[in-house]
């Protein structure tokens, strides 16, 4: 293998690391084991630290296949803790706000999720990585500046109902059956547009915890959607559809164009395999690693 000249490797992002800890991670890796001390290495698509699954990190010369490979159409499996807001709506930060739950119902969640199928439009969240005049919608975040960013389209090609936990399921359905619940797919044929993030206008109760709020409502969904789609803003999108709030608490992205989450390497398995396919030269790369 040629990493200098261009290799494509399938890396499954461990949780808490960002992308970039990986990039820097393989970039070291790499030269320790070629004896240089540079070399070009980036990824083709950014995870949040708290997101798992599959990074595409390109080599020296296939790092100008980058913007091809984002582009390619991803898959996620996420799970929404319902109820419940936080400012980057994901568990990086506490929860700042509370919401009522008891009027969701699992066909309201159905017909709910019909909406964000097809053209959406999608305002990404505060804490992203967009630029507001040249600096990060994050850092603008974190020293309390006011970010108004701008609706995206994308696209959401299929949204399917893996599990949904509901207090009326709760009653019903003893806790080690409870992820038994038959899913419910969405295909979008496409034309749908106008779906920004809705304001929430009279649900909101009050920052404090409720009595119950160990007991919230959760849905798992697993998501096919184009570049650019912000899965944290689709969970905050779809609590203020029902109604109520949402957060991300699980987000796991299972497949990048037709590269899937069993294709990938650990970081943990990652020095081993680089000292075989360096040691081993010319043996064929193994094509579930790379490409």
């Amino acid at each position: 293998m040629d990493f200098q000249e261009g290799e494509i490797l399938y890396i499954d992002k461990p949780y808490r690391w960002t992308s970039f800890d990986v990039v820097n991670k393989v970039r070291w890796l790499l030269c320790k084991r070629l004896g240089v001390k540079k070399l070009k290495v980036g990824h083709a698509g950014t995870l949040d630290p708290l997101a798992t699954g599959v990074m595409i990190v390109c080599t020296g010369r296939a790092t100008k296949r980058i913007d091809e490979l984002q582009a390619h159409t991803k898959e996620y499996v996420a799970t929404l803790r319902l109820g419940a807001t936080t400012p980057s709506f994901d568990l990086e930060h506490p929860i700042d706000a509370y919401y009522p739950t008891d009027h969701i119902t699992r066909e309201q969640v159905e017909s709910t999720l019909r909406q964000f199928l097809g053209r959406i439009e999608q305002i990404p969240p505060t804490y992203s990585a967009v630029k507001v005049d040249g600096k990060r919608a994050y850092d603008l975040a974190r020293k309390e500046k006011e970010v108004e960013l701008k609706p995206k389209v994308l696209v959401i090609d299929e949204i399917e109902l893996v599990d949904c936990c509901l207090k009326e399921d709760r009653s019903e359905i003893p806790p080690s059956e409870r992820s038994d619940t038959s899913s419910f797919i969405l295909h979008s044929s496409l034309p749908s547009l106008p779906r920004t993030a809705m304001r929430n206008k009279a649900f909101l109760t009050s920052p404090s915890m409720p009595d119950d709020a160990t007991s919230y409502p959760s849905i798992t969904l697993r998501v096919v959607c184009s570049k650019g789609t912000y899965i944290r803003a689709l969970a905050r999108d779809i609590g203020k559809a029902l109604g109520s709030g949402a957060h991300l608490t699980a987000l796991r992205r299972t497949r990048v164009g037709d590269v899937r989450v069993e294709d990938c390497l650990s970081m943990e398995a990652f020095p081993e395999w680089l000292e075989n396919m360096v040691t081993k030269e010319p043996q064929q790369p193994n094509d579930a690693m790379t490409q």
